[in-house]
């Protein structure tokens, strides 16, 4: 073999440095072999279910990212309860809506969307009002309704055992259940997200009337947290999962997810439990 020429060892030096860049940038790179499965269910304006069609807040955002990347995600409608027994199982790629928590954060890779935090909400402007989960707690006058499988902290999961061991606590399915139980006088108060549950009242006609009347009140032991898309740890792989973080990172960054908030939900709702990241 002859002495390389200065000419061909900057083509091979030019090659070996392609081939680095390449291998660095890989991860960002989908090949997105098989549609993402992701288990949702009812969760306001951010997630609604009408038969078939799925649609909302987040089902926007995953067809943005599909329009420009060859990612595809696949929806199977499921109880809130189910969707996250399915992640923590293996079962599914992605958890959306989700706040974030430490336990989920073992699961997955957190992409944060909006600040949110959960209230205490209801339709009675008469009663004293509640400022804590203490004072809550203490009030054994006021039943509860939550929805089943909702998780925003430690503070929130050690309530319910508390207001269980109280016999003042129902669990329902999601938003619209949860409306229904106070539309009949069932239970006084929820806690969820302010635009779970006015997603949920919005979409039917027959709870309307609470959205004028609907009561918002933060609680000391629940802050501010972020809200988003957990990308499974166990299911999908990491150049898919790399990919996904900045595509998702880059539709958030645009700004739209946040406009949509403000055409979807009203002024007060948005007020009381969301702010952008």
């Amino acid at each position: 073999m002859g002495k390389p020429t200065p000419r061909s060892a900057t083509r091979a030096a030019a090659f070996v440095i392609a081939v680095l860049v390449a291998g660095a940038c890989a991860p960002a790179l989908a090949s997105c072999e098989q549609p993402f499965l992701v288990p949702v269910a009812p969760t306001g304006l951010s997630m609604s279910i009408n038969g078939d069609s799925i649609s909302g807040i987040y089902p926007d955002l995953l067809r943005s990212v599909s329009a420009k990347s060859p990612c595809k995600f696949t929806y199977s409608v499921v109880p809130r309860a189910r969707q996250e027994a399915m992640f923590e199982a293996g079962k599914s790629d992605l958890l959306l809506p989700a706040l974030r928590t430490p336990r989920r954060d073992q699961l997955g890779y957190f992409v944060p969307v909006i600040g949110t935090r959960a209230t205490l909400l209801s339709v009675d402007s008469a009663r004293a009002p509640v400022r804590s989960i203490r004072d809550l707690l203490a009030r054994k006058e006021l039943r509860v309704v939550l929805v089943r499988g909702f998780d925003y902290g430690d503070a929130y999961l050690d309530m319910i055992d508390q207001l269980s061991a109280q016999g003042r606590l129902l669990l329902e399915k999601d938003g619209a259940a949860v409306a229904r139980v106070l539309d009949a006088g069932i239970a006084d108060v929820t806690l969820m997200a302010p635009t779970v549950f006015a997603g949920a009242i919005l979409e039917d006609k027959r709870f309307t009337w609470m959205m004028p009347k609907l009561r918002i009140e933060p609680l000391e032991e629940l802050p501010w947290g972020e809200s988003g898309i957990y990308i499974s740890k166990q299911t999908v792989a990491a150049s898919d999962r790399a990919a996904l973080q900045n595509l998702f990172a880059a539709a958030i960054k645009s700004g739209a997810v946040y406009e949509n908030l403000k055409r979807y939900y009203p002024p007060a709702i948005l007020a009381g439990g969301v702010r952008p990241r």
